[in-house]
């Protein structure tokens, strides 16, 4: 029996970024494959490009025996190929209803909406998860007003509506409990023994076990391996996730100790956080790791209060301090540099002088400002990041992206904050502005700030981190330190079973 779906060779690059060189996957009628990696391994890129989400730039693709180029995902979808998107595709203003069938709505005599068939279909996908679903979760519930694991629900059930033969889960357990799961691995058993074959990533290993026939390892956009689910074992997993990777940047760093945290987090609960606590010393560097949205942000966003908490307390150099909004944050001490400029960081239409200069402002309650006061502070600032701008009354939309990211930087370190909260702060930045920037935080740890950096990229963590609290779910799954601060260790415990 040949093969349902191969995929040899398949490439895309975005811009600069080569986000797939050679994408292999085959798979069998009828089989669940797991397709692993780490973050930015090429997993999800492969998918899309199956799904017909994004074009291939090169390789060659073939759906039962023939080839396959899907130009849009319906027309993958017409072919019985179906995604469950990573990051939701509903429309919150929809009922669950509409969501589940949008594209394909119920229809009676004269090409009108069937209100009554869509009600009767919809009800009959809903009785699969209406046990563990919780309250509120009917066809005409509003999805806006759905607790994050509903709207997983709803997501699933929008693929499953379709009945496709091929179905990519990309993270679709991500929100659900544990009971929820099995549900869904109900489900997916019935679909393989329907014939329907499913392409399932997750980051719990122990649902890959479980579940999953046979497994697919990418690494930097390559397929690296295959395994039979039945014929290896985990740690064999995670080193073809990992490779020989050996991080030759790290430097020695020897951590004050202090009697007294720098900072000191207990029970931190929102939304998307569980129980979180940890303590900071004074000139530590302390990495938030895992795969991408299991918290990381999260608990940044929440220190810094432009996320709610709804519980838990902060202690600052000994003192309880209160944060609800940014303002407070900073006021107390917290400075804040995030990955996603666009949205966190950019005072658009505004100076560089402006946008450098709005944290220390708000920090020391200035109501009047002399700029030539301040611009030697913030020249300095921007200069220890090697920004390239004309002056800092430019417009911060002269400036390039990554010299963009080098001013917000540069925000925060002219407040001498005694700690700083680093969101992913090396995006959109060449290798040698991420070089300065290490070196840079390297020094002010040196002088007792005390940091806590996420990142998505594994490497930088292992190679800047002094320990790394390792995420899984929205709770602290393992803490990393001295010979377990390795690219294995954060991979099995990134991959490891969700708190």
């Amino acid at each position: 029996m040949s093969p349902v779906l191969e995929a040899s060779n398949i490439t895309k690059r975005f811009g600069a970024v080569q986000a797939l060189a050679k994408g292999d996957l085959t798979l069998e009628k009828g089989e669940i494959h797991a397709l692993l990696g780490a973050n930015g391994s090429g997993k999800s890129t492969l998918s899309k490009v199956i799904a017909g989400t994004i074009a291939r730039d090169g390789g060659t693709l073939r759906w039962e025996g023939r080839d396959l180029n899907p130009k849009s995902p319906r027309e993958a979808e017409a072919l019985g190929i179906g995604l469950f998107y990573q990051e939701l595709s509903l429309i919150p203003q929809l009922s669950v209803a509409d969501n589940i069938f949008l594209g394909h709505e119920r229809k009676g005599a004269g090409g009108f909406l069937d209100g009554k068939t869509l009600q009767r279909d919809t009800e009959a996908l809903l009785a699969r998860f209406a046990a563990v679903a919780g309250e509120g979760f009917s066809h005409d519930a509003t999805v806006s007003r759905l607790s994050p694991d509903q709207r997983q629900i709803v997501e699933i059930l929008k693929v499953l509506s379709r009945k496709p033969r091929l179905i990519i889960f990309d993270e679709s357990t991500a929100a659900l409990d544990r009971r929820q799961v099995d549900v869904f691995f109900e489900i997916l058993r019935e679909l393989k023994a329907e014939g329907v074959t499913s392409i399932f990533i997750s980051h719990r290993m122990d649902e890959i076990f479980a579940i999953c026939d046979r497994i697919t390892v990418m690494r930097n956009g390559a397929t690296v391996a295959s395994f039979s689910t039945a014929g290896t074992t985990r740690e064999a997993v995670v080193h073809a996730m990992v490779g020989e990777v050996t991080i030759n940047e790290r430097v020695a760093r020897v951590v004050p100790s202090n009697s007294q945290s720098r900072l000191e987090v207990t029970n931190l609960t929102s939304r998307r956080l569980q129980d979180v606590s940890f303590a900071l010393r004074p000139g530590e560097i302390l990495g938030l790791g895992g795969l991408q949205g299991q918290g990381q942000s999260a608990v940044l966003r929440g220190l810094f209060g432009a996320d709610a908490l709804s519980g838990g307390s902060v202690m600052l150099d000994g003192k309880a301090i209160t944060v609800r909004k940014p303002a407070d944050a900073i006021r107390s001490g917290l400075a804040y540099v995030s990955g996603d400029r666009g949205r966190d960081a950019a005072y658009h239409g505004r100076s560089i002088f402006e946008n450098i200069a709005s944290a220390s402002l708000v920090k020391e309650r200035r109501f009047f400002v002399w700029p030539n006061n301040l611009k030697q502070r913030f020249t300095d600032a921007a200069a220890a990041l090697n920004t390239k701008y004309a002056g800092l009354e430019a417009p911060i939309g002269s400036l390039s992206g990554g010299n963009q990211q080098k001013i917000f930087i540069a925000r925060w370190l002219a407040t001498n904050s005694p700690v700083l909260l680093l969101d992913d702060p090396t995006k959109g930045i060449d290798l040698a502005a991420k070089a300065d920037f290490f070196a840079l935080v390297r020094g002010l740890a040196d002088q007792g700030v005390g940091i806590i950096f996420y990142a998505s990229e594994d490497a930088e963590l292992l190679s800047l981190c002094d320990r790394i609290l390792v995420f899984n779910s929205g709770s602290v799954a393992a803490e990393l330190s001295g010979e377990t601060l390795t690219a294995f260790h954060l991979t099995n415990a990134a991959y490891g079973k969700a708190a």
